[in-house]
Order: C-alpha cells, then structure tokens, then sequence
C-alpha cells in the first residue's frame, strides 16, 4: 500500500498544471507533492506540482504550490531513503530563494550540480565532501524514487506536503480516459470470447 499511495497522488493531482520547462534535453522528473505523504500523514489540503530537469550538470527545478495551511518556511530536495516511494530522509539540495511566508506560489530555479555550494553542507560530507560525490548520490537517489520535494510551513516544521520524484510522465486526464475505454474494451472483448455460440453446448 505504501508504494501505491505515491501512484494515486499522481492520478489524483492530474487536474493541476505541471509547470513546463523548457525543452533542452535533458532527463525531466515530475512529483505531486500533499500531505497524505508526508511522515506521518496529514490532512493538509496543500497541493504542488514539481518538474526537475537535469541537463548536464545542471539541476532545474520549476514549481508551482497552493492551499497550505501553514505560511512556508523553506523547500528542499530531499535523499536518500533507504527504499523507494517511503521513509525519511535529510535535505540534499536546499531550495535557495523560495518565496516563505506564503500558503500559494511559485518558484524557478537553476542550480549547479558541480558546485558544493548547492548542496546542503551535511549531505555534501556524507558524501565525500565533493560536489561530485553529492551530485552522484543526489542523481542515484532520484533514479531510485529515493528522493523527494518537501515544502515545510511553520503549520509543519517537518513539511506539510511532499511528492517523490519519478521520471514517468504523469497522465493528462484525457489519457486516463483513453486507458479506461482500452481496458474496457479489452475485458468485454474477453468476456465475448468466453461466451459459448449459439446452439453448441456449454
């Protein structure tokens, strides 16, 4: 259930705008960021979409937030848990300049994933005390689901809303509607086939 709960975030966020980043080929990765999995759980009715792209050595980060209960106080990239879409873990790459005292809005950066600077000073230790080393880290984490975006408020100093970062596109809804008439269509198609013709025996 705890790997599931991440996947119906994602469905259940579809409404909301993924902020668009532009195009410059690198690897992009998408989270749904709300309470419900947050550790533990809360009901904040806080929602955020965030798009991450990594092209080359550089980490970019688009967001957009809105309806926490709390006014924010920081957001960061967090890794790496010790298993995929679950668990805690510090702050790897803090988000400089994120609008605080807000309950709603957005952000853009770019961060440079050879400078040691970007990293939280814990993170970059663990991890060799080199940029590279962190940047390695930060990179296999992702690629894991092993790291996620958490928005703190001073509602929750821990953080009020949090996504994992896949590298899935998230469905438009009209694509989740094109799935379910294929999936219909496939079982009725089935149940057809099952079915014995008329006049044969059962």
């Amino acid at each position: 259930m705890k790997r599931v709960l991440p996947i119906l975030a994602l469905a259940a966020a579809s409404s909301l705008a993924v902020p668009a980043l532009a195009q410059s080929g690198g690897t992009t990765y998408q989270a749904t960021a709300v309470g419900a999995l947050e550790v533990p759980p809360n009901a904040s009715p806080g929602t955020a979409t965030v798009a991450v792209e990594i092209p080359g050595r550089q980490l970019l980060v688009d967001l957009s937030f809105r309806g926490l209960l709390g006014s924010t106080t920081g957001a960061h990239i967090h890794c790496c848990t010790d298993e995929a879409f679950t668990g805690t873990s510090p702050i790897a790459l803090p988000f400089t300049g994120f609008p605080t005292g807000v309950s709603g809005g957005e952000y853009s950066a770019a961060f440079n994933l050879g400078d040691e600077a970007t990293y939280d000073p814990a993170f970059l230790a663990a991890y060799g005390g080199t940029a590279s080393g962190a940047a390695a880290a930060l990179l296999a984490g992702i690629n894991a689901n092993e790291a996620y975006v958490n928005i703190h408020t001073d509602a929750y100093p821990n953080g009020e809303i949090r996504g994992f970062l896949v590298a899935a596109p998230i469905p438009e809804p009209a694509e989740w509607a094109m799935l379910g008439i294929g999936l219909g269509g496939l079982l009725w198609m089935n149940r057809r086939r099952r079915q014995p013709e008329p006049g044969l025996a059962a």
